[in-house]
């Protein structure tokens, strides 16, 4: 399946359908040398998996990762990385009723038409379970990328209509103490009290997730195609359910004056103010990196749905199975992963540029 693989350098490919017997991928251009904790990549798996608690779904997934290849003695060989996690809590029998049917805004009736055949069961390969192996992969790039002192802050900024705002860099104990992974304890609440709401009306909801890079070396990215806010725009849009990418100001930097919009520098190198994200030109500048990333509502709701069938046939689809009412505070590792993957990718390439 062509698009099935990420990065330039470092570079990871993954395999598996949602209801299968495993998720897998192999991880290839990572440094030789560099110690692994496992456990810190069992914990960042956590972060992701279900079933953690009552506002995320209730299937049960251990996600415990078997690594293959590519580590001898607790260190990377600089070979491909294999792994595999295993499904164990797949419930194929709640996707019988979609066996004909395309579910609305999901990925049914495009994957249908794309290859002439799906696997209906969970939404096979276009399943959020995909976005497993990603967060492994992530957080072998974050060990590698902590011996160059590169650090990340990713949160929950909104869900629905409720939202903090704040550029802080949050420590991971902070962001954990929310079980919606929001720092701000009474915006969390807030949110907490409309997933709720939304839950017992059979409804879902969205969100935006921040992330904060700091630390990062002035001169990642590449000129034209290849710039840094680019990767790292097509590594958040990649994920299921995303709708949006911004950085630095965003589209919020349409209503200031380039008088103000403008990072004025310090006498340092540094500037004082960061409406630019820690990119310009494509290439980082050694400011923090902030960008954000919208999720749109979960599309499987428990409410009967007016949709078509196989042969164009008006049908209702029935709300069934185990889902998430929303998947952003799940999203949080996805997210941080997929910048470590973009930034560690980055910094190797530019390693390459000069002697």
């Amino acid at each position: 399946m062509a698009g099935s693989s990420f990065g330039t350098i470092y570079r990871l490919s993954t395999f598996g359908e949602s209801h299968g017997i495993a998720m897998g991928g192999m991880i290839d251009g990572c440094p030789a040398g560099i110690a692994l904790d496992i456990d810190l990549i069992q914990a960042e798996l956590d972060r992701r998996k279900p079933g953690q608690n009552k506002y995320v779904t209730e299937r049960k997934e251990a996600d415990e990762v078997v690594l293959l290849s590519g580590i001898f003695e607790g260190k990377t060989t600089g070979t491909p990385i294999g792994f595999t996690i295993q499904n164990k809590d797949q419930n194929s029998k709640d996707y019988s009723h979609i066996k004909d049917n395309y579910r609305p805004s999901h990925a049914d009736f495009t994957y249908e038409k794309k290859y002439g055949i799906r696997d209906y069961r969970g939404g096979g390969r276009s399943s959020a379970r995909e976005t497993v192996c990603r967060v492994v992969a992530g957080a072998v790039a974050k060990q590698v990328l902590q011996n160059i002192g590169i650090e990340f802050s990713t949160y929950v900024t909104q869900i629905g209509t409720i939202s903090m705002d704040s550029y802080d860099f949050y420590q991971k104990e902070q962001i954990e103490a929310s079980l919606l992974r929001c720092p701000d304890k009474e915006i969390s609440s807030k949110m907490e009290t409309l997933i709720s709401a939304r839950k017992l009306a059979g409804d879902t909801l969205g969100g935006i997730i921040q992330c904060i890079i700091n630390n990062v070396p002035v001169g990642l990215g590449e000129p034209v195609f290849d710039k840094l806010h680019a990767e790292l725009g097509k590594a958040m849009l990649s994920i299921n359910a995303v709708k949006g990418f911004e950085y630095g100001s965003g589209f919020s930097g349409v209503t200031m004056p380039g008088s103000e919009h403008n990072d004025l520098f310090d006498g340092s190198g540094k500037t004082k103010t960061n409406n630019s994200g820690g990119i310009q030109g494509g290439i980082s500048n050694g400011m923090p990196i902030v960008c954000r990333v919208a999720f749109k509502p979960v599309a499987t709701i428990m409410k009967d749905q007016e949709s078509i069938n196989k042969m164009g046939d008006k049908v209702t689809v029935e709300g069934k199975g185990r889902h998430d009412v929303c998947v952003v505070p799940r999203a949080v590792p996805i997210v941080e992963s997929m910048a470590a993957i973009t930034i560690l990718d980055q910094y190797l390439r530019q390693k390459s540029n000069q002697l």
